[in-house]
């Protein structure tokens, strides 16, 4: 059967007019900010303190976007008689926002996790060779990194986790071990002195006391003079008087 000539263009305006009476859905950006997604691919922030300067991302980029520099520091000897270190020192971290197809490979690639998605997507401006941003301001993307979603409730915990929650637990366990022993210390230090002054009282009620022996009286003293004082004693060197014997 031969399709009736206008019925194309009357499906067309039946779909206008059906979509003409339902009610808008359409944000009035800026005026009103979109609700993003939590994990919307909006522009790359770095966390430079994880940064080795490893290059994996530079070079697994396909549209050699982002530029590094760097230079070599020596570090001293962690210990005594060690040897000197060296170590990369990351000098320019930048993205070619122009360039970059929002692919992700070089947040995939990074070992030490220093590149995440932000849901940042104002950043546009108005010459091209400005969208080329340096460190310091995909350091400021960094802070609007949300936080990954949680794990599934059977899965297993990490495996960093668990080695630092059984850290802190032999730490906890140890203080409070260590707390327990002084406690016991000081705890039979107290017993010992208490112990120590009672015996010392118990020794001083259980010794005899030894008063001093009491002066007779005046009356029971041995009278050995007169009145007007002692009497003298005899002169041994004198020469006897006649009439003395």
């Amino acid at each position: 059967m031969a399709p009736i000539p206008g019925s194309g263009l009357a499906k067309g305006l039946a779909v206008t007019l059906r979509t003409m009476t339902r009610k808008t859905v359409t944000e009035q950006y800026p005026d009103a900010q979109p609700e993003l997604p939590p994990r919307t691919r909006g522009v790359i922030g770095l966390f430079e303190e994880n940064c080795t300067v490893c290059m994996l991302c530079a070079r697994e980029c396909p549209d050699w976007c982002i530029y590094i520099d760097s230079h070599k520091e020596t570090v001293p000897p962690a210990a005594p008689g060690g040897r000197e270190r060296s170590r990369n020192v990351l000098d320019r971290f930048a993205i070619d926002f122009s360039l970059c197809m929002y692919c992700g490979i070089c947040i995939e690639v990074c070992p030490f996790d220093a590149l995440f998605w932000s849901p940042e997507f104002e950043y546009a401006e108005t010459d091209i060779r400005d969208l080329t941003h340096e460190r310091d301001k995909l350091r400021e993307w960094m802070w609007t990194v949300p936080a990954p979603p949680a794990l599934d409730p059977g899965a297993e915990e990490p495996k960093e986790i668990a080695a630092a929650r059984k850290s802190a637990e032999k730490l906890a366990a140890a203080q409070a071990e260590s707390a327990a022993q002084s406690e016991s210390a000081a705890q039979a230090e107290s017993a010992a002195q208490a112990e120590s002054a009672d015996q010392a009282e118990s020794a001083d009620q259980v010794q005899p006391q030894t008063e001093p022996a009491a002066e007779p009286p005046s009356s029971a003293r041995p009278h050995t003079g007169t009145a007007a004082g002692p009497e003298p004693e005899p002169d041994t060197n004198r020469k006897p008087q006649e009439g003395e014997s």
